[in-house]
Order: structure tokens, then C-alpha cells, then sequence
């Protein structure tokens, strides 16, 4: 664990009198161990971690137990439960005997080996917050029996209070994940042309991001009339001269999201589209001058609003104006009109302007920003302008 999240951590067991937090989700037990499984994800298999002032722990099903070996995740006590069919040669890898002695150690099921991570590293009394977001009802109710004299209390905001301002190494694997996006979009944006079809620019995009060491995740690449769609499924449709092309992309690199969202059309702007995006492109750059730290999460989307009114599109009207980004694609804050949440410098928070006039056009712009004494600093290296195809 880095330096940084055990500190953000530490600070939220002081300042709430707990003995231990215990992650479920996903992020957060990423967040704790560097851990991110397989079973967890894909047969939504139980998996816990834990950390406390004495260290931390990790519970999963048995047959995780090889891949964290292998990939060195280092936590001061492990557990597993379920079963795993394997045979053991421990004269071909020092790891085996580490492997096979873990494995062998199993218990029947996950709340038994959360209980025994938690006895050995000495939280024997006191309060224990549980993060609840995969927890179902009948699993807390046997964690609190197993956990007895320990009082069980609900975690998920402890840990999204922690995870909101990123450490150097966090900030270094989202722009390097951000990075990765916009050189596989650059990668798209030349090489698109009337006759590709959106289900072509996708899996070039997602091939692109693949070559660079991150890992693709839905695209959204529309063309024409389907650009107003909030949320299209790429299809066969090939784009024609003249049209707009909306992107809405992103990746992974390191458990870290990134996504960039730009608008294109394959020949000149008429007017009105080029009036649009001008009005939606300004109401972007007021709400990045609008952050800094104190300032309410309200304040970036009153700023867009008006300047986005006041550049001719007054019908422009939005839920949001954007939200933190990290382990997770959408974190906390969301900026909109009823947030008063201060900014914090360190956080990372993607800002995004959309609108749609069903029956004409779709128009989209992102850009991630990190939240620093002085205001907000683009992470991009590409303009949030309107793109002119070749």
C-alpha cells in the first residue's frame, strides 16, 4: 500500500473512532490491496479487504489465491474459502509451497475467513465500518454474528471519502491512462473518413488502446443522426460527407479510468453547428476557470450554464457539468446545481459539457482536471475544439 492511502485511511479511522474498514467493492478493496479479481467481477464471488493500524488483510475465493502470489500483492494476512481443483509441484516455483499452503488453509466460506483476517490482526473489540456496497442483507447479518463483541457500522462513505483526493502515483496512472485515450482517438479521428461505419472506428479505437497497455472499455462512436442518441450501440451505419461524428471513449491503465469525449465533422461547419459548438465550448472553459479548492460543487455547472446561454445556445440546460474520476469511471463529487461539496486540491475531476436536440445533432466535450492550490490544470493534450475532419 502506498504512503498516501494508508495516511487517507488511517485518518478516517481517527477521525470516526473505528478499529477497522473493510472494503467489498471493487475500487475500494483496489484501493486497500492493489487487488483486483477476477471471481469478484465476473461470478460476483464475495471479496473483502481490511485495513487497520496494525496492517491489512485480504479474503477472497481460493482460487484467486495463484494469481495473488504471482503478482505479488503484499498484504500482512490473507484468507481464502471455497473450493479450487489443483496439484502442486513445488520444485518448479518458490511460489507453489506459498500457494498450496494458503489454498490448504481454506475455510468454507467468506464470512469465516473475513473474521479470522480480522482476529489476526487484533481487532478484537471496538467498531468495525464495512463498506455495504456488494454486501447483500443476509451477508451482514452473519459478518455481525461472527464479528460479535465488534459493533458493525456502514463503510462505503468512508472510503469514498478517502479515495477523493489522489496520492502522486494515482495521479500519474490517470494520466498516463488519459494518455492512452487520446492517442488511440487521435489514432481514429485520422484515419476515419465517409464510409466507416461506427462499429469499424470502434473496434479501431479499442485496438488502439490495446497497443498502448490499457484496457478498452465501452465506446461510444456516433455518426450523423445518430449522434443526438444519448447512449447508441455501434452500428453498421457508414459515415457520409458533411456529418458530425460524436466520441465518447475511455480506458483503463492500472485500475484507473480515463475517458475524453470530442466532437468532429467530416467537412466544414455550417453555421449553426459551428455557432453550437462555439456556445458549448465556452460553457466548458467557464466551468474549469470556476474551480478551485473551497468552491462549491455547485459553481462549475452555474458557470457553464450562463456562459453557454450567453453564447447564443440558449436552450442549453444539464443535469451535471462533470464528477471526480479514479478507480471508479463516475466518483463523487457530481457538479451540479445542488452540491455544495468544497473542492479539495488533489482531486482529479472530469468535466464535461453535452447537448442533445433530438432530430438534429448530439454535441460532446470532456476534459479531466486536477485540482490544485491555484485553481484547475488540464491533464489533456488535446483542444476541447470542434474537429474538422480531413
Amino acid at each position: 500500500m502506498y504512503p498516501h492511502q494508508a495516511e487517507r485511511l488511517t485518518e478516517i479511522l481517527d477521525r470516526h473512532g473505528l478499529e477497522a474498514l473493510v472494503a467489498s467493492r471493487e475500487a475500494n478493496v483496489a484501493y486497500v490491496t492493489g487487488f483486483r479479481g477476477v471471481s469478484h467481477t465476473v461470478f460476483e464471488a464475495p471479496q473483502y479487504a481490511v485495513f487497520t493500524r496494525r496492517g491489512t488483510g485480504l479474503v477472497v475465493p481460493a482460487v484467486e489465491i495463484a494469481s495473488i502470489v504471482a503478482d505479488g500483492i503484499e498484504v500482512d494476512q490473507i484468507a481464502c474459502f471455497g473450493d479450487v481443483v489443483a496439484t502442486y509441484d513445488e520444485r518448479a516455483e518458490p511460489n507453489v509451497k506459498r500457494i498450496r499452503d494458503l489454498s490448504e488453509s481454506r475455510v468454507p466460506d467468506a464470512v469465516e475467513a473475513l473474521g479470522r483476517v480480522l482476529d489476526a490482526l487484533g481487532v478484537r473489540a471496538g467498531t468495525v465500518a464495512l463498506d455495504e456496497g456488494r454486501v447483500t442483507h443476509e451477508a451482514w447479518q452473519r459478518i455481525a454474528a461472527r464479528l460479535e463483541a465488534r459493533r458493525l457500522v456502514p463503510g462505503a462513505e468512508h472510503f469514498l471519502s478517502a479515495r477523493r483526493v489522489k496520492g502522486p502515483w494515482e495521479i500519474e496512472c490517470l494520466v498516463r491512462g488519459l494518455g492512452i485515450v487520446e492517442e488511440a482517438l487521435n489514432e481514429v479521428i485520422a484515419k476515419i473518413a465517409p464510409g466507416m461505419t461506427e462499429r469499424e472506428a470502434v473496434t479501431l479505437y479499442q485496438s488502439e488502446v490495446l497497443k498502448r497497455g490499457g484496457e478498452p472499455v465501452p465506446a461510444t462512436i456516433a455518426t450523423g443522426t445518430r449522434t443526438w442518441i444519448p447512449r447508441p450501440r455501434a452500428t453498421d451505419r457508414a459515415l457520409r460527407a458533411g456529418e458530425i461524428v460524436r466520441f465518447d471513449v475511455g480506458g483503463v491503465f492500472d485500475g484507473y479510468q480515463a475517458t475524453v469525449a470530442r466532437t468532429a465533422v467530416a467537412g466544414d461547419p455550417h453555421t449553426r453547428l459551428d455557432e453550437a459548438y462555439r456556445a458549448v465550448q465556452a460553457g466548458l472553459d467557464a466551468a474549469l476557470d470556476a474551480i478551485k479548492p473551497g468552491a462549491p460543487g455547485s459553481r462549475p455547472h452555474a458557470a457553464a450554464l450562463e456562459a453557454t446561454r450567453a453564447a447564443g445556445l440558449t436552450s442549453f440546460t444539464v443535469r451535471d457539468v462533470g464528477h471526480a474520476i479514479g478507480l471508479e469511471a463516475y466518483e463523487p463529487p457530481i457538479l451540479a446545481d445542488d452540491v455544495d461539496t468544497p473542492f479539495e486540491a488533489g482531486e482529479v475531476l472530469l468535466i464535461e459539457l453535452r447537448h442533445f436536440e433530438m432530430g438534429w445533432v448530439g454535441l460532446h466535450a470532456k476534459d479531466t482536471v486536477l485540482v490544485t492550490t491555484g485553481g484547475a490544470r488540464s491533464l489533456n493534450r488535446s483542444s476541447h475544439g470542434l474537429v474538422v475532419l480531413d
